[in-house]
């Protein structure tokens, strides 16, 4: 019980999980009664009415699974200690002036409604059908996404993946398929019987032979004109494609044709449509820039000017290096001439990289503004730079951070409630 629990609360990282709360029948008493404490939490209290009303939502749940809900004492109380957990965490969040936005609980909604293949305004509707309060719902949103974040702001900070554990991970069993290369093919299999003769096993070649010269060619095939069947694999890991098929994968690029390959029940034709993670390349570009900013010294105007006169004055031959590191107030960058050092795409602000992205080797764009003030930009040299290495790890830690995330939530919110004053009145 404590685990299903446990699991409903770190429902922080999917959303699809409060529609089920939000759709779960609640039947209010029929006889009214006054609300009472069943819990004092540091500054803070839990009433009677969240206790019964949580109890209930997790109830339907249960029920909607076919599972047999446990005794209600146990889950009562299972459901008090989830409350009072979060209650806790409510009012870190509360002290480190912590608040959702109403942009992103907008795009939270419509998350939740996309994953449950709704529209914000069917999703609305299945709400008021059912009984449930929008409003209520946004609200639970908000503190699931609140007590995420308190979670990730604590969490991550005790969690650390080291090089080493990175380099095990890569070389285990594990690592080497969650890394795998991912290939999407199109198949076509040219069949020949076990009984068949020569002359026939000969035919079947030389068509499939053909099939193939036909796709590099470019040319179209189908099914009924050229009497075969074509096939679409889907994605899949490197580790799971037939013997057959491994080693030639490996050495396919996007929209290569295979030679025909013979196995026991014939002739085989791959066509790869696309892949994922064989060789990641991104285009990097090396720039430098000189950054002026408007102060009360020297206007917005005064700003421009002198930027536009920096550009001619390097465009008739003085050193642009030299002018970076007089007159550029980027700190990070003038003693070094500016020079930004290589960059990817997304690393830098967006009017910076439009800017940077339309100018050629060697030349200096013209003034362009950013949060951060006036830019003269240089683009000195541009190349693709394999990340495939990169990426691996950067998946290998993601991994490693999950597995490690989860020890070290439980290990907090120990840590937190035993240091917590709580009073059960219960």
């Amino acid at each position: 019980m404590a685990t299903y629990l446990m699991t409903n609360m770190r429902l922080l990282k999917t959303f699809t999980a409060v529609l089920l709360i939000a759709l779960a029948p609640f039947t209010q008493a029929e006889t009214e009664w006054l609300d009472k404490v069943v819990a004092i939490v540091d500054d803070d209290i839990i009433l009677a009415s969240e206790l019964d009303e949580r109890v209930q939502g997790i109830q339907a749940n249960i029920a909607r699974t076919g599972k047999q809900a446990p005794p209600e004492e146990e889950l009562r109380k299972e459901v008090l200690d989830l409350l009072v957990l979060e209650n806790i965490q409510m009012q870190m969040a509360k002290r480190y002036g912590l608040r959702i936005d109403d942009e992103e609980l907008n795009g939270a909604v419509a998350r939740i409604a996309a994953n449950n293949n709704m529209s914000i305004s069917q999703f609305q509707q299945a709400l008021v059908s059912s009984g449930a309060s929008y409003l209520a719902v946004r609200e639970q949103i908000s503190r699931e996404m609140v007590l995420q974040r308190v979670q990730m702001g604590n969490v991550n900070q005790r969690i650390q993946v080291t090089e080493q554990e990175i380099r095990n991970y890569l070389q285990s069993s594990e690592g080497k398929e969650v890394t795998s290369p991912e290939f999407h093919f199109s198949h076509i299999l040219i069949p020949v019987s076990s009984d068949a003769t020569d002359a026939e096993s000969k035919q079947a070649k030389a068509k499939a032979a053909a099939i193939s010269m036909k796709l590099r060619a470019g040319k179209n095939v189908d099914n009924a004109s050229d009497n075969i069947s074509i096939s679409d694999l889907g994605w899949r890991k490197g580790t799971e494609l037939p013997a057959l098929f491994k080693d030639v994968a490996a050495k396919m690029n996007d929209g290569d044709v295979s030679e025909p390959l013979q196995s026991a029940s014939g002739f085989h034709i791959i066509k790869l449509l696309e892949s994922r993670g064989v060789k990641q390349l991104v285009k990097q570009t090396r720039a430098s820039h000189i950054l002026l900013k408007p102060s009360a010294i020297r206007d917005e105007s005064q700003t421009i000017a002198l930027a536009k006169q920096l550009r001619q004055r390097a465009l008739k031959g003085e050193d642009f290096r030299e002018l970076a590191k007089e007159f550029s107030e980027d700190i990070g960058s003038a003693q070094e001439g500016g020079d930004l050092g290589w960059t990817t795409p997304g690393q830098l602000v967006p009017e910076f990289q439009e800017a940077m992205d339309e100018t050629a080797i060697g030349e200096i764009h013209k003034p362009v503004a950013s949060q951060f003030g006036w830019h003269v930009i240089k683009v000195i040299e541009r190349r693709s730079k394999d990340v495939t290495d990169d990426m691996r790890k950067q998946i290998a830690r993601n991994a490693l951070h999950e597995r490690k995330y989860a020890d070290e939530l439980d290990i907090w919110l120990r840590k937190i409630r035993s240091e917590a004053f709580v009073d059960i009145k219960i």
